[in-house]
């Protein structure tokens, strides 16, 4: 086994450990609020916390909070970022049509610094590796059905997440109409009502995507979650005297979340299933999954 295998292969048995660390340490703060949570409010003990209820009380009088929070797993997925400006490849499945290699093209305008890659007859194994290899952070793969693009793959390298998405609504840079030269600047971005748990995991996955802005830059990139559906616009503007002048550059598009894995995209379904979207349960019509209210 080569140096660079045998490294990546211990950086992940790492990543597991801490992981598997975190998930006790969870269980255990879990068991502790429930504990505090029936003192605080005179009321029995919960069956399952009855043998261990005097240890966790001695316990929770050393508890305290920490000024800057817990770190976590996730957070240490993304611990580089901002250090150095992404490295992200866009790739599509195999034979795409024309339509969906265009759609790639300009979702690499979207993105500063993307660069596009032909699939081939690559096999995502060796995709991912050589990928690796290249030091990419960050694995793009558009799908679609019958010459229309309706899915979008992010893998984070070298160990996860991995989020898929249904896209839909894709409309091409000449089709917003009245375009000049695409703007190449690192944008700001605006993450809009995606403010629950999950939108604050997806808001990580996609603003990773992107290079630190300068704070000249004119150029504004917009998730903006709407019903559990975030619609991504692209724009530029200009400042005319006291009013700003806003226009859309494309391209323009719409991604919904179903599921995210913790490992990276050749592992399939041996990778750990973070969060699946149930849409057949009797609740999913009234449950907002991506904004607090």
């Amino acid at each position: 086994m080569s140096p660079d295998l045998r490294r990546q292969a211990r950086e992940r048995r790492e990543y597991l450990q801490r992981r598997a660390r975190e998930q006790q340490q969870q269980r255990q703060r879990e068991r502790k609020e429930s504990l505090r949570r029936a003192l605080d409010e005179n009321r029995l003990l919960p069956t399952e916390l009855r043998r261990e209820a005097l240890a966790l009380q001695k316990e929770l009088e050393f508890d305290f909070q920490a000024p800057g929070g817990t770190g976590d797993s996730q957070d240490d997925e993304y611990r580089w970022a901002g250090l150095e400006p992404p490295k992200v490849m866009v790739t599509t499945s195999r034979d795409p049509s024309a339509r969906l290699r265009l759609f790639a093209k300009e979702l690499c305008l979207l993105l500063p610094g993307a660069r596009r890659m032909n699939r081939g007859r690559a096999e995502l194994g060796a995709l991912v590796a050589a990928c690796r290899a290249a030091g990419v952070t960050d694995l793009l793969v558009l799908h679609e059905t019958r010459g229309r693009p309706d899915g979008l793959t992010v893998s984070h390298l070298p160990h996860g997440p991995t989020a898929h998405f249904t896209l839909s609504g894709a409309v091409l840079r000449q089709e917003v109409g009245g375009l000049g030269g695409a703007p190449l600047a690192a944008p700001h971005l605006l993450l809009l009502r995606l403010d629950s748990t999950l939108g604050k995991r997806v808001g990580t996955i996609l603003k990773h995507l992107f290079p630190v802005p300068r704070p000249d830059s004119r150029r504004v990139v917009t998730f903006a979650n709407e019903d559990d559906v975030i619609l991504v616009r692209n724009h530029v503007y200009r400042r005319r005297g006291r009013t700003v002048e806003l226009e859309e550059v494309g391209p323009r598009f719409q991604l919904r979340p179903y599921l995210i894995r913790l490992g990276t995209l050749e592992q399939g379904d041996a990778a750990d299933v973070e969060w699946r979207w149930h849409p057949y349960t009797a609740t999913a019509p009234k449950r907002r999954l991506l904004s607090a209210t």
